[in-house]
């Protein structure tokens, strides 16, 4: 494991993911992070030369439509659920005074 990853670096870690590790967790977690490491430096070992940077593997695209109203004014339907009405809207309690 050429990254070696100090008992320093888990306990900032830790402090900024709000975890509390165990001794044990820590040296599994201090592993784990060093295989990560490691499997970055090999994928800097890849020629890349002309490749072309992507952020998905498909293609993707936004799908664009008109914002047309589609069920119109139609309060009375919509009223009826609800449990109290005042004024043409729906009536609730108050959650704070």
């Amino acid at each position: 494991m050429a990254n070696i990853i100090s008992d320093e670096t888990i306990e900032y870690v830790g402090i900024l993911a709000k975890l509390e590790l165990s001794g044990e967790e820590k040296e599994k977690a201090k592993a784990d992070m060093g295989s990560m490491l490691d499997y970055i430096d090999k994928l800097s070992e890849l020629d890349t030369e002309g490749i072309e940077p992507m952020s998905h593997v498909f293609p993707v695209r936004n799908v664009w439509r008109e914002d047309v109203v589609t069920n119109g004014d139609d309060r009375e339907n919509i009223l009826k659920n609800a449990p109290e009405e005042k004024n043409g809207m729906f009536e609730v309690p108050k959650t704070f005074d």
